[in-house]
């Protein structure tokens, strides 16, 4: 029987949740007592401090400036942490290149990036310009943390009294904050981040490092920064030697540099320097006898007419310094393979051409690129006008390249075991639907191999490449230097693919030096704002591969001559000199190409119009060839005649001695004719009697301005 006292479940869960409201209630309850007894306390309190008339005021005033003061401190600190985060960066470094460049003999030919040389330690600059900067700057300096709060004043006292900014606030610290990590916003928010960065800066570094600082990075005006490059722009001279009135014309370029640029406004200039004097003289740092000098006899600036300067050069040299660059020396002095000479030959002769030949045969532009056997670039045209167009269509104009691109064809012929005088068929042949043509329009039958080549038939290259196989060719010329990727198709070997001038430079002297790959280069050494060699190309280059064996090289050698001296290519013979080399000309004249060499010299010629529109019937052995030509002419002057390996000299070239024979690591032989070259002339003189039977009555070839060329009826 169940004890009729004994509570049931429902009875024990009803019991819960009443101790669970009366817990909820007290504690409730609990805490409002505290809360009132708090506020209770608190009012007697300020009863106690009940003060009335200005004791009020004053106290109402404190308190609401603490309140207004603390959340200023927590909207400047939500300011300053991104500002921050800029110094946990290798901010030290300027990541800015400012880069002079000499030529192969050591004179200055330009700059690329901004001008600035940190090199000269702070003992070393004068007295008399830091105390210009000083006293135009900040005069306090070495007074205050970083933020001068009476020169704040005296700033806001001043320009109030005079209704403008007269006089600015900033302290030589603040203003390096904002060189060094802000940009030149004129915003509350940037203001904030400097203020704290100028904190920061004068905590981790001392004064000498933080003036040493300033007046590197500081932009003076002409693309200079800091002093030392502003003092070589300016007045050519180091700021070591820099006068008083000198460094009073450079203490005021740091208010407004482009205002005050000596070579923009020079009595401007004189004025500003006439102020920084006086504020010489009224902070104490001289007197008026001290300056008087300087005021009499104000600076002078050199004169910054602009020189022609080998611009194309300079652009291709400073990206080959960016892509060699340590990432850790951004104020570089960089000697390079420039040569002027070649360069005002290269010019000249572009010139001319165009001058002549532009509106007839309504071509508008052209690039070449120079540079000897090793692949030493002495000069780059990469266009008509730097002034009216800085592309650089040497170095990055891509073009088809024609038949220029069947050196890789043969090469790979070679390789696969054909030789010179190996007969090859000139014959119809399609793939698919493409039926390439020759430029004549007929076929040939059987053929040498350095026949097929000289008269730049079409069909047999297309022939070759069906047989060796078009995914090794591309991947022999780009063994070979070409570094563009070559886009593979059917039309191939009769180059659709597109390549700069450069690409087809660096192939034809993989062949021109026996079969090693050559890289193009314009850099020679570099070196740091503390003269320590950073880069030295014949140290740091890789080594030159022999990826052709010698014996192939040798024979496109002799082939790429015979070109020059009996096939398309004709107007590129040198008097004394045997040059190799192929034309090009791609499909409707859209693109002439001549690439050519000597055993001293190498070019790459290339002229069409930018908008890929035809030309006047400008074929590689034309204008291209001519170019080439007299460029190498006015290049081998004086110099002494390398042989091209395989090959030798030619015939009525100046030979040299024994003795130079031996230094240049060939045996001498009296020259005389291969095999296939004697076969060769006699393919020509039949070539020559069959051309006089057809062609009585028709006009000379030789009286047209213009030798025509092969066509590569290639497809884009």
């Amino acid at each position: 029987m169940r004890d009729p006292f004994e509570p049931s479940r429902r009875g024990k869960f009803g019991t819960r949740l009443l101790e669970i409201d009366a817990f909820v209630n007290s504690a409730v309850y609990r805490l409002y007592s505290g809360f009132k007894n708090a506020y209770t306390n608190y009012s007697a309190r300020l009863e106690r401090m009940n003060y009335r008339g200005f004791k009020r005021g004053f106290f109402e005033l404190v308190g609401d400036g603490a309140t207004l003061g603390v959340v200023g401190v927590i909207v400047m600190l939500a300011f300053a942490v991104p500002a921050f985060k800029a110094t946990t960066k290798e901010w030290r470094d300027y990541q800015q290149y400012s880069v002079t460049f000499l030529d192969r003999y050591g004179a200055e030919i330009g700059q690329r990036g901004i001008r600035h040389d940190d090199g000269v330690p702070l003992s070393d600059i004068p007295d008399h310009l830091v105390k210009a900067v000083l006293a135009t700057e900040d005069r306090r300096f070495y007074l205050h943390f970083g933020v001068d709060f009476l020169g704040t004043a005296r700033a806001i006292i001043s320009n109030m009294r005079a209704g403008g900014v007269v006089e600015g606030g900033s302290t030589l610290t603040q203003q390096l904050a904002k060189n060094v990590f802000l940009s030149n916003e004129r915003t509350l928010e940037r203001k904030i981040k400097e203020a704290f960065l100028a904190f920061w800066l004068e905590a981790n570094l001392t004064k000498a490092e933080i003036l040493k600082l300033y007046l590197d990075r500081a932009y003076m005006g002409g693309g200079a920064f800091g002093v030392e490059a502003a003092a070589q722009f300016y007045f050519n001279k180091s700021v070591r030697d820099v006068t008083l009135a000198e460094a009073a014309m450079m203490a005021g370029l740091f208010k407004a540099p482009t205002r005050y640029a000596p070579h923009i406004d020079l009595p401007a200039a004189r004025s500003r320097a006439q102020e920084v004097l006086t504020n010489m003289v009224q902070a104490g740092f001289m007197t008026e006898g001290q300056v008087l000098l300087a005021r009499r006899r104000p600076a002078e600036a050199i004169d910054r007419t602009e020189k022609k300067a080998p611009d194309y050069f300079l652009d291709y040299a400073f990206e080959e310094v960016q892509r060699l660059g340590n990432n850790h020396d951004f104020v570089l002095t960089v000697k390079t393979t420039f040569d002027a000479d070649l360069q005002k030959a290269a010019d000249t002769a572009v010139e001319s051409m165009l001058r002549q030949y532009a509106k007839a045969r309504r071509v508008k532009q052209a690039a070449m690129a120079l540079s000897d056997i090793n692949g030493a670039v002495h000069a780059i045209v990469g266009g008509r006008d730097y002034g009216s167009s800085q592309f650089n269509r040497a170095t990055r104009a891509l073009r088809q390249p024609g038949s220029s691109f069947k050196l890789y064809v043969y090469m790979a012929a070679l390789m696969d075991g054909y030789k010179p005088n190996s007969l090859v068929t000139d014959a119809p042949i399609c793939i698919g639907n493409w039926c390439p043509r020759n430029y004549s329009g007929g076929f040939r039958g059987r053929m040498p191999m350095i026949t097929a080549l000289t008269k730049s038939i079409n069909t047999i290259p297309v022939r070759l490449s069906q047989k060796i196989g078009r995914d090794h060719i591309a991947e022999l010329a780009n063994k070979m230097g070409v570094e563009t990727p070559i886009r593979v198709s059917r039309s191939l070997a009769l180059g659709p693919a597109e390549v700069t001038v450069l690409d087809q430079l660096s192939g034809y002297l993989t062949t021109a030096s026996g079969g090693k790959r050559t890289r193009v280069f314009a850099i020679q050494e570099m070196r740091n704002s503390h003269g320590d060699l950073i880069y030295d190309h014949e140290r740091d280059a890789p080594a030159r591969e022999q990826v052709i064996p010698r014996e192939k090289a040798e024979q496109m050698n002799e082939m790429l001559v015979n070109v020059v001296n009996n096939g398309t290519a004709r107007r590129a013979i040198l008097p004394g000199i045997l040059a190799g080399g192929k034309t090009g000309t791609t499909q409707a004249y859209r693109d002439a190409w001549f690439i050519g060499f000597t055993g001293n010299y190498a070019a790459a010629v290339w002229y069409g119009n930018d908008d890929f529109t035809s030309t006047g019937r400008v074929t590689g052995g034309s204008i291209p060839a001519m170019t080439w030509q007299q460029v190498m002419v006015a290049a081998h002057e004086g110099q002494k005649i390398k042989p091209i390996p395989g090959v030798g000299y030619a015939p009525d070239s100046n030979l040299p001695t024994a003795e130079e024979g031996e230094n240049d690591g060939q045996t001498l032989r009296a020259p005389t004719l291969s095999k296939g070259a004697a076969q060769v002339l006699e393919e020509i003189a039949g070539e020559l009697s069959r051309s006089r039977r057809f062609n009585v009555g028709r006009p000379r070839t030789d009286q047209v301005s213009v030798i025509e060329d092969d066509n590569a009826s290639a497809t884009r």
